[in-house]
């Protein structure tokens, strides 16, 4: 049987076998939906925000230009949050998968 040494952090290697068969944890297809479902999410919330628009002008007695601020922040909030949330996941999900 061959083997694969790969070499880690604490300079000790770990062999592997090269043939067996590797299976991932987690579902492909279930993280695959997950992935599609949370972006048609988002999707369909700056839809939603960019329909109430009008609403939420009249509601605040405001112009519609002023109203148009309310889809800019939140645009510019889930352009920051994203990436944020990302990087804290990897972050804080690392320290607890082995």
């Amino acid at each position: 049987m061959a083997t694969a040494t790969l070499q880690t952090d604490d300079a000790q290697p770990v062999e592997f076998p090269e043939d067996r068969d590797w299976k991932p944890r987690a579902n492909q297809w279930a993280i695959a939906l997950t992935v599609t479902l949370a972006t048609f999410m988002e999707v369909l919330d700056s839809s939603i925000a960019n329909v109430a628009l009008p609403h939420i002008a009249g509601a605040l007695s405001a112009s519609e230009d002023e109203a148009t601020w309310v889809l800019t922040s939140y645009l510019v909030s889930n352009a920051i949050i994203l990436p944020a949330s990302a990087y804290l996941t990897t972050f804080i999900g690392a320290s607890g998968s082995t």
